[in-house]
């Protein structure tokens, strides 16, 4: 007999597409004087700055921003389908502590409210985009594991 994917399942395949679009989205615009252009930067124009300062950092921020998250969320999409015993959990979970999408997240936010002091500073659709994805993958780990799956 064939097996329909749960709403919780479809949720997290859900994600594996759209981490990757909020990535690059843009989550916020910004620009030195009000008279010129705005700047859109996105999760992925962010890390390629970081990459030209400070690679360690940089190298750090991409395991823990992009890879521990998609990582966790291919685990969920196997636990899922029944392709990978529930007993991995706890490395999930682990998985889900050193990513540092939601301390990237709350840093950003941070940035957002105080402005950078010169210029302009605006938030863009991506930012919603990127912090739904976290949230939906906070909540589809928690519903995982709660159904014992």
């Amino acid at each position: 007999m064939r097996r329909l994917l749960t709403p919780l399942a479809l949720a997290n395949l859900a994600l594996l597409v759209l981490f990757p679009v909020a990535w690059f989205a843009p989550l916020m615009r910004a620009g030195l004087l009000p008279l010129f252009g705005l700047s859109e930067i996105s999760v992925i124009t962010g890390l390629q700055s970081l990459w030209e300062t400070d690679v360690a950092l940089a190298l750090l921020v991409t395991v823990f921003a992009i890879f521990a998250p998609y990582l966790k969320t291919m685990g969920l999409a196997l636990i899922h389908m029944r392709l990978l015993s529930p007993r991995v959990m706890g490395v999930l979970h682990l998985l889900g502590r050193l990513a540092m999408a939601d301390v990237f997240l709350i840093a950003l936010y941070i940035v957002v409210a105080k402005g950078v002091g010169v210029g302009r500073l605006e938030t863009a659709w991506g930012l919603y985009l990127f912090t739904a994805c976290i949230l939906a993958s906070l909540a589809i780990g928690w519903g995982t594991d709660r159904k014992g799956h």
